[in-house]
């Protein structure tokens, strides 16, 4: 190798050592030209803000969850009294059902005996007329 190609490579690697020493302070430059400390103090306290922001997100969340939390048990109360109501309307038209087919029965068992009664009778009369025909007819 010659000495200029040795001369490049070590010049390289004092350019890339050189630049590793001042990329922080270039950094810090570029912003808002504030030397290293006083950008990474207020880096820590936008970092400390922003943890505080979401904190106070996470309770926000946890009080809107225990709100919507408490609004569904309430909408469960409702649900269950009106359900329960509507059971107890079931209940009342069933009642009336049943005393409408008690009476309907207790009224088909009166035609039922009225029907029998004048069966017997058309029968015991319809005998008795064609025992007076025949008593007629033999004389």
């Amino acid at each position: 190798m010659s000495t200029a190609a040795a001369d490049t490579t070590n010049l390289a690697a004092e350019d890339i050592r050189f630049i590793k020493e001042h990329l922080g302070e270039w950094l810090a430059e570029q912003s808002l030209g504030k030397p290293p400390a006083v950008y990474e103090i207020e880096l820590r306290e936008r970092m400390v803000r922003v943890e505080e922001e979401l904190r106070h997100q996470r309770e926000l969340i946890k009080t809107i969850l225990e709100q919507m939390d408490k609004r569904f048990e309430a909408l469960q109360k409702e649900l269950d009294r009106r359900f329960e109501a509507v059971d107890k309307r079931f209940e009342a038209v069933d009642k009336r059902f049943e005393i409408l087919q008690n009476e309907m029965n207790r009224r088909f068992e009166a035609l039922t005996r009225r029907i029998d009664r004048f069966m017997i009778w058309s029968y015991a009369i319809t005998l008795t007329v064609g025992g007076l025909v025949v008593t007629i007819l033999k004389l």
